[in-house]
């Protein structure tokens, strides 16, 4: 054992070797199912929940994208993958466009994760991640307890927190795409954000950020049609993204690497 020099590790819990860090450094990898649901709302709700000098998309902005995810993801390393239970994730998060700078972005204003080393590796890119309950179907290959990737296989999704269902979704495939969706096809810009300790100071942390993942590889799109239904919760405010139009559904595998970003202050 190497001398004890102080607490380490990324994030805490640091400890004498770093083992009980609730996550690595990055780089950290991503490979999974991804579900989308596009629609439209009225832009004064995507411009509601932007903050100060960040303002709606020029184009469609009230359009809103609804994700479900089934992940396994690791670091460097790839140890995780050996013990499934710290690599494999669900989370469903809320993407709208908006701009910055005079440059357009994708931004998560809403996002759900099953896990706690997922909540805390969004903290630290600025995701705002709540714990919550997501499911999704799974297609299968054989058997008849699921749909193939082919026109007329469907797919449903839901998402839940604190007791309360806040979103479901379906997906009808009709055939193959060029696309998987548009509102969550740009770089990131998020908040990174934490309050003093001290209640009349300043907050410790306010920092706008952006991010784009590397090493990018994409399955084959399938696209279809989408009906998604909010629910009003006591807990959360997603019902406020209320849907004026449907736009499209996609499902894709997605592979992506996070590696860092960049802060805009």
């Amino acid at each position: 054992m190497p001398p004890v020099t102080g607490p380490q590790g990324f994030l805490p819990p640091r400890s004498p070797r770093g083992r009980a860090s609730i996550v690595p450094p990055p780089p950290w990898h991503y490979s999974g199912d991804v579900l989308t649901i596009e629609y439209r709302t009225d832009p004064a709700n995507v411009a509601a929940l932007l903050p100060a000098g960040v303002t709606p998309a020029e184009d469609d902005p009230g359009a809103v994208a609804i994700v479900w995810a089934d992940w396994q993801s690791c670091s460097d390393g790839g140890e995780e993958l050996l013990d499934p239970v710290r690599a494999q994730y669900k989370e469903c998060f809320v993407v709208v466009r908006c701009r910055s700078g005079g440059e357009t972005f994708s931004r998560c204003v809403y996002i759900w994760v099953d896990k706690d080393f997922a909540l805390a590796r969004g903290w630290h890119q600025g995701y705002p991640k709540k714990l919550g309950q997501i499911w999704m179907t799974r297609p299968v290959a054989v058997g008849r307890a699921g749909p193939r990737l082919e026109p007329g296989g469907r797919f449903g999704a839901t998402v839940a927190a604190n007791d309360r269902r806040l979103a479901e979704a379906t997906l009808t495939l009709t055939g193959p795409s060029d696309t998987s969706g548009f509102v969550n096809a740009l770089p990131m810009l998020h908040s990174r954000w934490l309050p003093s300790i001290d209640p009349a100071a300043p907050p410790a942390l306010d920092e706008l950020v952006t991010m784009r993942s590397v090493d990018v590889e994409l399955g084959p799109a399938w696209t279809g049609a989408a009906t998604v239904t909010l629910f009003e919760s006591p807990w959360d405010e997603l019902v406020s993204l209320t849907p004026v139009e449907p736009i499209a559904g996609y499902w894709r595998q997605v592979g992506a690497t996070f590696a860092g970003g960049e802060s805009r202050l």
